[in-house]
């Protein structure tokens, strides 16, 4: 007896000390898992009966079992019959189908308006079973949560208004920053993405309506990158409108003065910085829809100190060197012949300009990565802003666009001059090719799109990557049908696959930031890197890049299915955490310090098996109700 007491006792003691390293004692009879699984521990709860119910966080509607119904003092709260998530998610999809239709305001508010309302109650007061729906009907719902109809939500977002989601920080909290964010009552934050809302999408200064595309864009990093929801932070900060119409509206939610600018902008967005970091130094911040004036000035100004990126500037040209590299092995040639590529880009905000540095580093990487390759680089771009070809002729030029302006002997020789128009350009040019970011909906006109057909490749590539939709340089069925079969299409937003006739598909690419910003916040959040840096970026580019099969780029898709987006995630992830240990950044996560991360490292298959152990799933946890 007093055997099987001592061994009993020496199980309790192993127990116990796996219990204090977090390992799951039935996991030594499996393969090694190094963390518990996101969303499957029991969660303690300071609150009962209806108070359980009203909060999202919580609130399992009629899925709680009888026992937690008793445990939580539910019982003659809710209908007697106990629904499994998957019966829930039926019920509200039926609704759903026949609530579509009739949550319209009217003829003129688009059916998607009317999908975002219902999911966003769903959101509301059931938030496990929100993203249950969202992750299980990715490809529909993803458009609606984010581009294009979260630039209609923004466009409408003070109508739309019912309940706070987020922080908002404005020009008259100077001076209360750092108190205010203990106003929010997570302890630990893993994300933040950040706007002023100067320049939503295409859809230019909606002032603190921008919020809209933070909610969204965390949405996303939830569905795709298994963020915790309880981990994540949208935040506004309200520096004014130059918005005409919002700063005369009564019914505006924002403050209703002009854009701070110059020093004391730089000091709101500095004191902000300093309070979420002071509080959650382990934060990653991702910057959103922030005007061109400023998106390049805050990078610079906060990426080798904090861990933050620039969506619109990075992310963004991410995207568009994956697909870059796509179009190339799509012409039946290797990634490396990237270089070769004539680009001819319309558009110098931050999204083209961001694309334009990446691309040009790409290429310097391949011919060598010295000041040599990353001169004749930038030989290989032509870009056109609403002036015309960008020379070194040009008066008053951005300085971040300098870099990429053509020498004048070098443009009259190509029959080119200061200010030549797209189609000049495109005609001279003869580009791979034509990389639209311009946000000017229609840009790629009739007339352009013919001169396309001088191309020199036997497959040029048409990128249209302005969002939302109605900013699309142009439509799939106008370039296959005035270009050809044979060419390469990619948008920013949503469009159907093209009927090219006989059983031929135009696939119709939609080079999407959600590609990549999820994995590249999960990765950086994984391997615990002090910044972002361009290595990890590219990185993640490349990844994406290879994600697709010989034979689907052959058949010009050059971007996988949104359907995927979650194991896509992953992997883009994996990616990032390598890159950050080759450079010396990681840190590591939770209990697993740089030198465990590195050995895990070793395996792509235990690096995937540990990223995915720490992806979020929406299951409902076991409550277990613990007074204060």
């Amino acid at each position: 007896m007093s055997k099987f007491c001592n061994q009993t006792r020496a199980a309790t003691s192993l127990i116990r000390r796996l219990n204090r390293r977090r390992i799951n004692p039935t996991s030594l009879a499996r393969p090694r898992c190094f963390t518990t699984a996101e969303g499957h521990r029991p969660t303690l709860v300071h609150k009962r009966s209806l108070d359980i119910l009203h909060d999202p966080w919580f609130n399992k509607g009629t899925a709680f079992s009888m026992t937690e119904r008793d445990r939580l003092d539910l019982r003659g709260l809710l209908p007697p019959n106990i629904m499994s998530s998957e019966q829930q998610i039926e019920r509200f999809m039926v609704d759903l189908k026949r609530l579509e239709v009739q949550a319209r305001d009217g003829p003129s508010d688009p059916n998607a308006l009317a999908k975002w309302r219902i999911l966003n109650r769903l959101h509301d007061r059931n938030e496990t079973m929100y993203y249950k729906v969202l992750i299980a009907n990715i490809e529909e719902y993803a458009p609606v949560v984010y581009t294009p109809t979260v630039g209609l939500v923004c466009q409408n977002y003070s109508g739309l208004f019912r309940r706070p989601r987020g922080m908002y920080f404005s020009a008259e909290d100077r001076g209360e920053m750092m108190s205010m964010v203990y106003n929010w009552p997570a302890d630990q934050v893993d994300m933040i993405v950040v706007t002023d809302g100067s320049r939503i999408l295409g859809l230019g200064d909606l002032g603190v309506q921008g919020i809209g595309i933070a909610i969204g864009k965390l949405d996303l990093y939830v569905a795709a990158a298994g963020i915790n929801p309880q981990r994540v932070l949208p935040v506004m900060i309200d520096v004014g409108t130059n918005n005409e119409k919002l700063l005369k509206d009564p019914l505006y939610l924002g403050l209703q003065q002009h854009r701070l600018d110059g020093d004391e902008y730089i000091a709101v967005i500095d004191e902000f910085m300093e309070a979420v970091f002071t509080r959650w130094p382990h934060v990653i911040v991702q910057f959103e829809d922030f005007q061109s004036k400023w998106a390049f000035k805050l990078l610079q100004r906060y990426r080798n100190t904090y861990r933050m990126f620039n969506d619109d500037v990075q992310g963004t040209a991410g995207v568009a060197i994956a697909g870059l590299l796509g179009a190339v092995r799509a012409q039946g040639r290797s990634m490396i012949d990237f270089p070769k590529q004539k680009i001819v880009v319309a558009g110098a905000g931050s999204a083209g300009i961001g694309v334009l540095n990446a691309a040009r580093k790409t290429m310097a990487r391949m011919l060598g990565n010295n000041e040599a390759a990353f001169d004749s680089a930038k030989r290989q771009f032509w870009v056109v802003d609403a002036n015309g070809l960008i020379t070194e002729e040009r008066e008053n030029i951005d300085p971040e666009a300098l870099p990429f302006a053509r020498k004048i002997k070098e443009a009259g020789r190509q029959g080119l001059r200061e200010g030549a128009s797209l189609v000049e350009v495109v005609q001279q040019v003869k580009p791979d090719v034509l990389l639209g970011l311009s946000a000017v909906g229609g840009l790629f006109s009739n007339e352009v799109l013919e001169a396309l057909k001088g191309s020199t490749s036997t497959r040029p590539a048409i990128f249209a990557m302005s969002n939302p939709t109605k900013n699309a340089e142009c439509t799939p069925e106008e370039a296959f049908s005035i270009v050809g079969d044979n060419i390469i299409f990619a948008s920013g937003s949503p469009f159907r696959d093209v009927d090219l006739g006989s059983g031929r598909v135009g696939h119709c690419n939609q080079g999407n930031n959600m590609y990549l910003f999820p994995g590249i916040g999960l990765g950086t959040l994984l391997s615990g890197s002090r910044i972002i840096s361009d290595g990890m970026l590219q990185a993640a580019a490349e990844r994406l890049a290879a994600y697709m099969t010989e034979e689907e780029v052959l058949m010009g898709i050059i971007y996988p299915p949104i359907s995927k987006i979650r194991d896509i995630t992953k992997e883009v992830a994996a990616a990032v955490v390598k890159e950050a240990l080759e450079e010396d950044l990681a840190e590591g996560y939770r209990d697993i310090d740089a030198r465990e991360l590195q050995k895990i490292c070793r395996s792509q298959e235990e690096l995937l098996e540990y990223v995915q152990n720490n992806m979020w799933s929406p299951e409902y946890p076991t409550l277990v109700y613990a007074k204060v």
